[in-house]
């Protein structure tokens, strides 16, 4: 399968509530775009405060921002709701047997189920991944560290028991023969539609996980204040991330004051690259506002994110 990373660089900046990822997502894609690159910024967060900070109003479809630079709102609701209508046909196609046992009745209750966030915003991601590929960067703004830590183990997860699921399928076909056998010429091609379905999924989250795990194509920038409790939370997302095998692209210290020591940042976090913003004096609202923010800072680029010059 296509792996759905493969064209464009995706940056996902995650952290812990308040530090600022939002407006380092901002910054960071105004500034690519103004170097003439193709950019799209997409809020994976419930709390959307793109809106607020573009001051333009957004949802699920690419607003234009600048003439290089989209920025979408993922809506949350409507992906469950078309993750249970996808699972819902999916078993029903593949279990019509079962309908005298009141299977509908059970799909219903997995609206209540654990995971179906993580599996909607997974859905979410191959959609966007797979229309908006011609972008040269897209830039993920991510919920909650819990949930976004979810997202990014879901497909290592859901490979495991995918491969149980296999192994039950394949010994069940073996078994029982359920297998349909298709004659075409001199060929006898083994059909059987939910090992399809299976070995269909199970090539979607490997293929999500080569992407995850390759650092030419994802990068996590990590965004924290300097303070305890953020440095405590960034520590955990780092060694979380590590067991996932996705290494932090780098470390971007938002909010920062001149003349502030540096010291625990190179102590925590000695081989990961770290970056800072500089604490702003005015709110950054406003397209106007964070460019001329970026006026100020001069070579912002270079300082923040400098693995993007060039």
């Amino acid at each position: 399968m296509e792996n759905p990373l493969e064209k464009s660089v995706h940056c996902y900046l995650l952290g812990k509530g308040g530090v600022g990822k939002t407006t380092a997502a901002a910054l960071i894609s105004v500034c690519l775009a103004s170097e003439n690159r193709r950019v799209l910024l997409v809020s994976l967060d419930p709390a959307h405060n793109l809106s607020d900070i573009f001051q333009q109003r957004l949802n699920d479809k690419p607003s234009a921002v600048t003439p290089n630079l989209s920025v979408m709102e993922i809506d949350q609701a409507r992906w469950i709701k078309r993750y249970l209508q996808d699972v819902r046909t999916e078993i029903l196609q593949s279990y019509r047997y079962l309908t005298a046992f009141n299977l509908e009745g059970y799909l219903n209750v997995m609206q209540f189920a654990p995971g179906l966030e993580e599996y909607a915003l997974l859905q979410a991601f191959q959609h966007i991944a797979a229309r908006y590929a011609d972008n040269d960067f897209v830039l993920f703004d991510m919920p909650p560290t819990a949930l976004s830590l979810r997202f990014f183990g879901l497909p290592a997860l859901s490979l495991v028991w995918i491969e149980a699921l296999l192994k039950m399928r394949q010994e069940i076909i073996r078994k029982k023969e359920m297998i349909t056998r298709i004659k075409l010429g001199h060929l006898e091609l083994e059909k059987d539609k939910v090992l399809q379905r299976i070995v269909k999924r199970q090539s979607s989250y490997q293929a999500l996980c080569a992407g995850f795990r390759d650092p030419q194509q994802t990068h996590i920038h990590l965004v924290l204040n300097p303070d305890t409790l953020s440095f405590s939370e960034s520590r955990r997302i780092v060694q979380t991330l590590k067991g996932f095998d996705m290494p932090v692209a780098q470390i971007i210290v938002n909010k920062m004051v001149p003349d502030s020591p540096n010291t625990r940042f190179q102590c925590d976090f000695a081989d990961i690259p770290i970056s800072a913003i500089s604490r702003a004096v005015t709110p950054l609202i406003g397209l106007h506002s964070l460019q001329r923010f970026l006026d100020e800072q001069g070579d912002f680029l270079e300082k923040v994110a400098p693995m993007y010059c060039g």
